[in-house]
């Protein structure tokens, strides 16, 4: 038999169940067709005239047999009284009953309910060591989460912003509709299709999207949900996940997370271990199926730099497909489709939305767009205005707003220059992401005030002097305290680190050092869909100690160089600093059009703006070897 078929599985219940069917219907047959209950007094009588063959007598009862059948029953049964007892209300007069107790049902229970609690206990612990309903028995079956036919409730008209990648996969869908017609000319569509993308882009809607669009079996697993405590249960899960697709085929089988599972062998300590096994038997189930009877393996991960090389080749996993993190366009359409449940104000429209929030996945539109309905929900508003999608991608970006942390005057003073200082070097350069708002209102955790850029297109390449910019728009807030207070504080702790990362890029993976040269001195192991390719992080580099002084002193000059060029820029404005630094202290948040009226004459002359941007830019590659005398430093603030 075997164990593992629900229909043919062995179910202990059923046989209890049957049992005491059979014993309650005998009792019962057997006490109203065969037995008569007569009362004490009856069996003496009969006893002394002579009718009774034969007594067993117990501490309750007496039973036997009578020499003739008693009303056509041949057996009777009676309470027992003590004959002492039984004489004397004889004499009195009195009738003795002796009515049959019925204890059947004690009896049964007696002995039924422990078989019940030790079969409820056993079923209880294979229920926690196994996770599941079936216990050990179904210790080697697949989890897959099966959703039949049309099921998914998705299509590709659900899905938005990945237009490449829904057209790779529409192929897919026409082989599972139409096997036949893809092998006509001696070709085969793929095994396996690997989805690769940050996370939140879409990839598991779109997986369920081409179950739905096919109308066809969908087996749904994470790469987790494989490998349990047990040593070979992995493999034996995989094994029956395919036999089960293949017996319901045409159909899909997705693995979510595969990185859980394909993580390149020789890894881990000890070698072959639990997760190799599996891994081994995804390959040769890969290998071992054909893709003629319509099966398709879809798989999706976020870390594809991890998968064992086997599982890439070709034969296994023959396509992979990116989905990327969504453009201008592709943003407007996710939104589109997230918007549609919400009740919207007039000012409001997916091409403003998505004009602020470029770098956005999937997932963080769909927040988006909760938290902006969240927010006029709060206030009572009749519908979700754009000043709403403004506070939900403050507050995504930089933090929940802490109006309630208090600054001492000093303190909020210091803030205000350093965001100012940050806000008016972004406008005096060119190509740098226009200034939205800047705010001496602390949020986040550890941010005292922010400045935020909205850029205003999708950039994919940053060249030497944007970078310049870049740096120098960062050093500005520790530029205007240097300038106001004559001091250095621990507020620019994050700005001086995103600076040095982006110097240390320049000159060891990017070779824009001058005296270096054009070559690459350190590879970046973090993943190729990271959103910053310019965040800090571990890096591996194969060069001397001569080679790492260089690069030190190069990267010291870059930034202290691009300092001074800040210095100079906020020097010359020192005047608007001051009045625009005023102006935040008194109303704590300035948007564009304030921050426009404030710095609109100044502002005329950009052109000016421009030159001094390029000239700085100029005097910071000329300072970079000899490098600048580092400005003087007033010890650490306490900010």
């Amino acid at each position: 038999m075997d164990m593992n078929n629900r229909k043919t599985r062995f179910n202990i219940w059923y046989w209890i169940a049957a049992f005491s069917g059979v014993m309650v219907f005998q009792y019962f047959y057997a006490t109203t067709q065969h037995v008569a209950q007569i009362p004490y007094s009856e069996f003496e009588t009969l006893l002394n005239g002579g009718k009774i063959a034969e007594v067993q007598v117990s501490d309750r009862f007496i039973q036997g047999r009578f020499k003739e059948p008693q009303g056509g029953k041949p057996l009777f049964i009676t309470t027992r009284v003590e004959p002492n007892l039984a004489r004397d209300l004889q004499e009195h007069g009195v009738t003795v009953t002796g009515q049959v107790e019925s204890t059947f049902l004690s009896d049964l229970l007696s002995w039924v309910v422990p078989v019940l609690v030790f079969f409820g206990l056993w079923m209880l612990l294979l229920r926690r060591m196994d996770g599941g309903v079936g216990g050990l028995m179904q210790i080697g079956r697949s989890k897959a989460r099966i959703y039949v036919e049309a099921n998914t409730g998705v299509t590709f008209d659900d899905v938005a912003g990945v237009d490449e990648a829904k057209a790779e996969l529409q192929e897919i869908v026409d082989f599972l509709k139409n096997p036949g017609e893809y092998g006509r000319l001696g070709g085969r569509m793929p095994k396996g299709v690997l989805l690769v993308g940050p996370p939140g882009t879409g990839k598991t809607l779109l997986a369920k999207a081409v179950a739905g669009e096919a109308k066809v079996p969908f087996f749904s697993i994470s790469g987790s949900e494989f490998v349990e405590m047990f040593v070979g249960v992995g493999a034996a899960r995989v094994r029956d996940l395919f036999e089960q697709a293949r017996s319901r085929a045409p159909a899909i089988i997705f693995i979510d997370e595969l990185d859980a599972l394909g993580r390149a062998r020789g890894t881990t300590v000890g070698g072959h271990d639990e997760k190799e096994q599996t891994l081994n038997q995804l390959l040769v189930e890969l290998d071992g199926f054909d893709p003629q009877i319509g099966v398709v393996l879809l798989a999706a991960t976020n870390r594809p730099e991890i998968l064992d090389p086997a599982l890439l080749r070709a034969g296994r996993f023959d396509r992979q497909v990116l989905v990327d993190r969504p453009d201008k366009q592709g943003r407007i359409k996710i939104l589109q489709v997230h918007m549609a449940t919400s009740k919207l104000a007039t000012d409001v429209n997916a091409e403003k939305v998505a004009a602020l929030t470029p770098g956005f996945t999937g997932a963080d539109l769909a927040n988006l767009v909760n938290e902006a309905t969240l927010l006029a929900t709060r206030r009572k508003a009749d519908a979700v205005t754009m000043e709403d999608f403004n506070n939900a991608v403050e507050r995504i970006v930089a933090g929940l707003e802490k109006r309630n942390r208090l600054l001492n005057p000093k303190e909020r003073e210091i803030v205000a220059y350093h965001e100012m200082g940050h806000a008016l070097v972004a406008m005096a350069l060119p190509g740098v992401d226009p200034v939205h708002k800047v705010s001496i209102i602390p949020r986040g955790v550890g941010a005292l005030g922010y400045t935020i850029q909205r850029p205003t297109e999708d950039r994919f390449l940053m060249t030497r002097e944007e970078l310049d910019n870049k740096m120098a728009v960062l050093l500005g807030g520790r530029a205007a305290e240097w300038i106001v207070f004559d001091h250095l504080s621990t507020g620019a702790a994050d700005d001086l680190a995103k600076v040095t990362d982006i110097a240390r890029a320049m000159v060891t993976r990017y070779g824009m050092s001058a005296s270096l040269g054009h070559v690459v001195l350190e590879k970046d192991p973090r993943s190729f869909l990271a959103p910053n390719p310019l965040a800090g992080g571990p890096r591996e580099h194969d060069y001397g100690e001569a080679a790492a002084d260089a690069i030190d002193t190069e990267v010291r000059g870059i930034v202290e160089a691009a300092f001074e060029r800040t210095v100079g820029l906020l020097t010359e404005r020192r005047d608007l600093l001051e009045k625009a630094a005023r102006r935040l202290l008194e109303t704590e948040t300035l948007d564009e059009n304030a921050l426009a009226s404030l710095v609109g004459k100044v502002q005329a002359g950009h052109r000016a703006f421009r030159e001094d941007g390029r000239r700085g830019t100029a005097a910071l590659r000329a300072a970079e070897t000899p490098r600048a005398k580092p400005p003087r430093v007033a010890g650490p603030g306490t900010l």
